[in-house]
């Protein structure tokens, strides 16, 4: 007989399908020239800081986008995605070609991105779990970038309460999550600051995360 202060076993964790992990994806060089073009995209469309729907709580990590597309959120309308820069009112700069050959080759999805959501994480940012659920191309897959400073990712399954496991991304790996793995809870659960000195002085200790995403 289980008493009802008996904790239940701990139920083991398997990465979901179409989750994969391809490390060291982009050479130093490429990542030097990815956070060229991450410099040249901030000059037109800043860094901001999104805001919590209904609560107004600022996001730990502030943001920007490239592409057709970029993800916003704030207080008022909630999450969603405009053509336009929501502090500046400009359109989004274009979507860098590297990101655009890496989509070409991890994807298996037959249109582009139509958006680079790009999340800058400082010593103590954090990215509760979540599914990425605000695209009506549901089936398209998410790729993603880790630029600078390591991070500790987890991912679990597609309910808050399955169990989750973690593991360490470094600079220049990339994190694909398609088929049943585009609809499971992942996070960032923190950085390693100061393990990377790719960033520029002003970024650093710091985190860039390049998430590619299909819309429509």
């Amino acid at each position: 007989m289980v008493s009802a202060t008996t904790p239940r076993p701990r139920q083991p964790f398997t990465a979901p399908e179409g989750f994969r992990v391809l490390p060291g994806w982009f050479s130093p060089d490429a990542q030097r020239a990815l956070i060229d073009a991450v410099g040249a995209i901030e000059a037109q469309a800043p860094f901001y800081q999104p805001c919590m729907p209904r609560t107004g709580a600022p996001l730990s990590v502030t943001m920007t986008n490239c592409g057709p597309l970029g993800w916003v959120t704030d207080k008022d309308r909630g999450y969603r995605y405009e053509q336009a820069h929501p502090v500046t009112g400009r359109p989004w700069p274009a979507m860098p070609e590297a990101l655009l050959a890496l989509w070409e080759a991890v994807s298996g999805w037959p249109q582009p991105p139509q958006a680079c959501l790009i999340n800058f994480y400082r010593e103590t940012s954090r990215m509760g779990l979540h599914v990425d659920a605000d695209e009506s191309a549901r089936d398209a897959p998410v790729v993603s970038v880790s630029l600078g400073d390591p991070a500790r990712f987890r991912i679990g399954g597609p309910q808050r309460g399955d169990p989750t496991g973690s593991l360490k991304l470094g600079s220049g790996d990339v994190v694909v999550l398609s088929g049943p793995a585009r609809r499971c809870f992942h996070g960032v659960d923190r950085i390693y600051p100061g393990a990377s000195r790719l960033l520029p002085d002003a970024w650093r200790p710091g985190r860039i995360n390049l998430t590619l995403r299909r819309v429509n």
